[in-house]
């Protein structure tokens, strides 16, 4: 996998899934409609006069992941098929499916904030050059739809086939939560779709990438049970963003938040209070904050409470290769171990 300018380095209601968008035909390293994308980079370089500079050129893939079936000896060719990610942690977990046959990109680096994300003209151009984009859908890439219509490439949206929950407050309540990928049940889903959708690029290597699925949702049965089988009944996550509604819902969590998604008002009076009158009411031994937003306002609830600030957790990015969440599997370990270790009844083995 690559990032872009850095080497690899709410509970609410569920609703009927939607069905898998259709999705055109394969195409490799194809182009943006030439007389579109220089308007499209216009559009960027005029909305985006206030975000991060561009990013530099992309950096050779680090070590791939290695596959039940072998990989292969010289790896993707230098004009073989590119898969472009929106964010750091999708390009993780394609990574674990695409293994050494498909180049996988991140168009941001690890510790972006991916709510609010402001493209680069650096961005659509990469974006023109991939053979297939994967992005996750359920609202998050806000900023990704208005270039869609431009794209020469399939667009495979990996949430497809979620049961999705419904934010339950704030200023997007009553969409989709985005945060699906955090939920090991979910994650199987989106092994699946990159499975299929990577197949469809590279046939020969269809039987690799099913076997690569099917370990990674092993890998995701065995973190999800262990953490289950540690938990009371009764346990609740309490968190900054409410990036945790799917994995709650698969470990049997009641869940409370200061905000519902990160964009959002962040850290109210009125947040704080609910927060802390949650925590007192329902004698919460510990609260958590993510690592890509200021856990000041948790601060204070767990100094007005007692409780323990466990964390960080992590959501929206994993870390450079030499921080604690390298990749996709090891960011979903380290959250299940914090969320354990601080509301759970037995130590782990």
């Amino acid at each position: 996998m690559t990032f872009l300018g850095m080497a690899k380095p709410t509970a609410g209601t569920a609703r009927p899934a939607a069905p898998p968008p259709a999705t055109p035909p394969v195409r490799r390293r194809t182009a943006v409609r030439a007389a579109v994308l220089p308007l499209a980079i216009g559009a960027v370089a005029v909305l985006g006069s206030c975000s991060a500079p561009a990013a530099a050129p992309p950096v050779p893939s680090g070590t791939a992941s290695s596959a039940a079936d072998g990989s292969r000896a010289d790896g993707p060719a230098e004009d073989g098929p590119v898969v472009l990610t929106t964010f750091s942690v999708l390009a993780s977990l394609v990574e674990e499916i695409a293994g050494d046959r498909v180049e996988v990109l991140s168009l941001t680096k690890p510790g972006v904030e991916i709510h609010g994300y402001e493209p680069t003209p650096s961005d659509l151009v990469r974006l023109s050059e991939a053979s297939m984009v994967l992005d996750n859908g359920l609202g998050l890439e806000r900023w990704f739809e208005q270039f869609t219509e431009t794209l020469d490439a399939e667009r495979v949206v990996l949430s497809a086939g979620v049961e999705p929950i419904d934010i339950a407050q704030g200023e997007y309540s009553g969409r989709p939560n985005p945060h699906a990928w955090m939920a090991p049940s979910a994650a199987a889903l989106y092994a699946d779709n990159a499975a299929a959708a990577l197949s469809r690029l590279s046939p020969e290597d269809a039987g690799y990438f099913r076997a690569n699925a099917e370990r990674l949702k092993e890998e995701l049965d065995a973190l999800v049970d262990d953490a289950a089988a540690r938990l009371p009944d009764d346990a609740a996550l309490v968190t900054c963003e409410g990036a945790f509604s799917y994995l709650a819902r698969d470990l049997g969590l009641r869940e409370h938040s200061l905000w519902p998604v990160n964009s959002d008002v962040e850290g109210t009076p009125r947040q704080i209070e609910a927060q802390i009158e949650f925590v007192r009411a329902n004698d919460v031994p510990a609260v958590f904050c993510e690592s890509t937003v200021d856990d000041g306002a948790q601060r204070h609830v767990a100094e007005a409470t007692g409780a323990e600030l466990a964390g960080p957790l992590y959501v929206d990015s994993i870390s450079p290769p030499d921080g604690p969440v390298p990749d996709f599997v090891s960011l979903l370990r380290h959250d299940l171990e914090l969320i354990t270790d601080a509301l759970g009844t037995e130590a782990r083995p």
